[in-house]
């Protein structure tokens, strides 16, 4: 039996999509050697006036995530955006984020984990919140306060399993929400102090977030 690791630096690719793109996207990623991946629905929350006075700024969305090695991430992504255009307006946004550890069809780790405080030239970041069911508005609100230009919100099914139903003080079950927004470093701090008071997080049971850093985009506008 062959036991041996292949050791990689790994990205996890992120792209938020318009519903119905989602498996064209895959099917498109795995021909340029992603083995796979995940699909999962969301909605985007768009700032615009008119859309919300017509009741249209909550729009349907896919997320596809994949796991790749770093090099194969970043080709394929290129080769994404040439057939998908997310440098367009309303095409998608997609991005990629490091991974340490990986495990599935093969077993991938990093070959040299790194402190990402010393990581240079970050300019954005990914913030994922996961909240109770109803409270995802709340955190979008709080993030667009502190600057921020929308999100994207997932409903979380969770794992149904009691025995193993609490994590950080907080239930895990079919009624939970989660929100992923990308932030300009400069705007990450305020942002996520924005939601951590207007949730009241620092109380046990009302969420969790955390952040991490983006190391290659396509359809972000300012």
């Amino acid at each position: 039996m062959n036991s041996k690791v292949e050791e990689l630096e790994i990205e996890l690719i992120c792209i938020i999509t318009n519903f119905g793109l989602g498996s064209k996207l895959l099917r498109t990623a795995k021909h340029h050697g992603v083995s796979g991946g995940t699909i999962t629905l969301g909605r985007g929350t768009v700032n615009n006036k008119i859309l919300d006075f017509l009741g249209l700024s909550d729009v349907r969305k896919e997320i596809v995530f994949m796991l790749a090695g770093k090099e194969t991430a970043y080709h394929v992504l290129e080769e994404l955006n040439k057939e998908f255009e997310f440098n367009k307006p309303n095409h998608g946004i997609a991005y990629t984020t490091s991974v340490c550890g990986a495990l599935g069809a093969k077993r991938m780790i990093c070959g040299n984990i790194k402190d990402e405080r010393g990581v240079d030239n970050i300019m954005y970041h990914s913030i994922t919140v996961i909240v109770d069911k109803g409270k995802a508005e709340d955190v979008i609100d709080a993030a667009t306060k502190a600057g921020s230009k929308g999100g994207t919100i997932i409903n979380g099914r969770g794992s149904g399993i009691h025995e193993t139903s609490k994590l950080f003080s907080m239930d895990i079950e079919p009624e939970k929400e989660m929100v992923m927004i990308l932030s300009e470093a400069s705007s990450t701090e305020g942002i996520a102090a924005s939601i951590r008071e207007n949730l009241k997080m620092d109380e046990p049971g009302n969420g969790m977030l955390y952040i991490q850093n983006v190391n290659c985009t396509y359809g972000i506008y300012k």
